[in-house]
């Protein structure tokens, strides 16, 4: 079947299930109005640059609005996976997992029924595969230089392997076979529940939302979790009634017991013709890449972290992970703030703590030692990467090429740095016979793509570096004049 035909078949069921873009539907979220469960408020589209597959405003849409509703009966979640399966059901009681171990051991038997499975239609809707640092190799981890970034990916791979490995007993059980028991299949269908499933209260692991899982992620500009507030002309709730501005409901997507569905409001103003996003939460790139398998190019929430000296953390009471460089450069309040403190002379700390703790800088030569140790400390990291910022967007400027043959790869890559040579040898394309026109496996594209994923990661993580040496060398020569 062509993907076309599968959208649109896709798009037959979940009518039939009522999900709904209608506003005019808000008086009975299950009661079907329109041929199809899109045209309202919302179409499908493609943005080749901004996340691929997504959603489209048919028509202006207000911040607070309803844009979609997807009833409870459309999602799919273990209960009714299990609900529907009394084998599944039985072999998951004898057996301790975890709530998400459990969803993915139903998603993979699911699968495993083909087209004999009443979400089918859903279930061709799925990526093929996820770049979630689950899915890393050796190499690909690697290549994200950072020591925190590898002990991520490391710990996530681990995780996810000792998840499988405990599974594969009651997969056994219910015969499964052998590639939905592989742990490539494991690893897609975690990563599936990982950056696919919408939060639900009564399930940890979450559930899978239809076209629900079709918005494109934007971040927030802060971290919060309801709106500031609705536009002031009032926007149509669910019911229909008009909401205020001083209403409290959530601006991204929710599930409403009232309503027995997910509802879905716009997160801001959106003209017709522009792309509705979701927020899922607020991540830095790295966390993004673990659970999503993407990052964004422009993320306000991103972080870096350098090490600190080893006696800063004695003197104050904020969490580590609040001391970190923003993503423009600048040092987070907290790491200033314990900067200028350990900067003190410890016999005048406990008397200045106060001025630190307001965020003042305690005196022109205080400021100045903080902001020279944050330079050398910040050039010595980059220093210690084996490779420069110039270095790595040159590799991702040579990567823009779309390569199709095992020739192209070698010629482009052989001899431009060693992680690239690195790359060519440990995919296997040197060698007797390896070479001319043979076209690049599935496997060597995807590794291809995970590399320049880590490649984008780290230089993003390093111009963090550089804008905070910028940063901090300005206010260095502001104050010395």
């Amino acid at each position: 079947m062509e993907e076309a035909a599968k959208l649109e078949h896709f798009m037959d069921w979940a009518t039939t299930l009522g999900v709904s873009d209608s506003p005019d539907d808000n008086k009975n979220p299950n009661h079907l109005h329109s041929p199809c469960c899109l045209g309202k408020s919302l179409t499908i589209s493609y943005f080749p640059n901004a996340g691929g597959r997504g959603l489209c405003a048919v028509r202006d849409l207000q911040k607070g609005q309803l844009i979609l509703r997807v009833p409870k009966s459309a999602l799919m979640t273990s209960q009714t996976l299990m609900m529907n399966d009394h084998k599944l059901s039985i072999s998951i009681s004898k057996f301790s997992l975890s709530s998400t171990q459990i969803l993915t051991v139903a998603l993979l038997n699911e699968l495993g029924k083909g087209k004999c499975s009443s979400w089918y239609p859903y279930l061709t809707q799925f990526p093929s595969n996820y770049d979630i640092l689950a899915s890393f190799d050796q190499f690909e981890i690697q290549a994200l230089q950072l020591d925190d970034a590898v002990w991520a990916a490391e710990k996530a791979l681990e995780k996810t392997k000792m998840e499988w490995e405990s599974a594969i007993v009651i997969m056994e059980e219910l015969l499964f076979k052998p590639h939905y028991m592989s742990f490539k299949a494991w690893i897609w269908a975690s990563a599936s529940i990982s950056s696919r499933t919408m939060h639900v209260p009564w399930d940890a692991a979450g559930c899978f939302c239809p076209i629900g899982d079709f918005f494109n992620y934007a971040a927030p500009e802060e971290e919060q979790v309801v709106s500031e507030d609705f536009r002031d002309d009032g926007g149509m709730g669910v019911d229909g009634e008009q909401m205020d501005g001083m209403s409290a409901r959530l601006t991204d997507g929710v599930f409403e017991d009232e309503y027995d569905a997910y509802c879905f409001y716009a997160r801001t103003n959106y003209k017709k013709g522009d792309q509705v996003l979701l927020s899922y939460g607020t991540y830095t790139n790295l966390e993004l890449l673990e659970h999503y398998g993407f990052i964004l190019n422009s993320n306000p929430n991103d972080k870096a972290y350098i090490p600190l000296p080893p006696d800063l953390h004695s003197l104050h009471s904020w969490p580590k992970d609040s001391l970190y460089i923003h993503h423009n450069g600048t040092p987070s309040f907290s790491l200033l703030a314990s900067m200028r403190l350990w900067a003190t002379p410890t016999h005048l700390q406990k008397s200045i703590r106060y001025i630190a703790y307001s965020g003042s800088s305690i005196s022109t030569e205080n400021e100045i030692i903080v902001m020279e140790w944050l330079v050398k400390k910040c050039n010595q990291v980059l220093k210690n990467l084996s490779t420069s910022i110039e270095e790595d967007e040159l590799l991702l400027s040579v990567m823009e090429k779309e390569f199709e043959s095992v020739m192209e790869v070698k010629n482009v890559l052989l001899g431009l740095t060693g992680e690239s040579c690195e790359f060519v040898k440990v995919n296997g394309l040197v060698g007797n016979g390896i070479g001319g026109e043979m076209g690049l496996t599935k496997k060597t594209k995807r590794s291809l793509e995970k590399w320049k994923l880590a490649i984008s990661w780290r230089v993003k993580y390093k111009r963090m570096l550089h804008d905070c040496i910028l940063y901090c060398t300005k206010v260095i020569n502001d104050l010395s004049e």
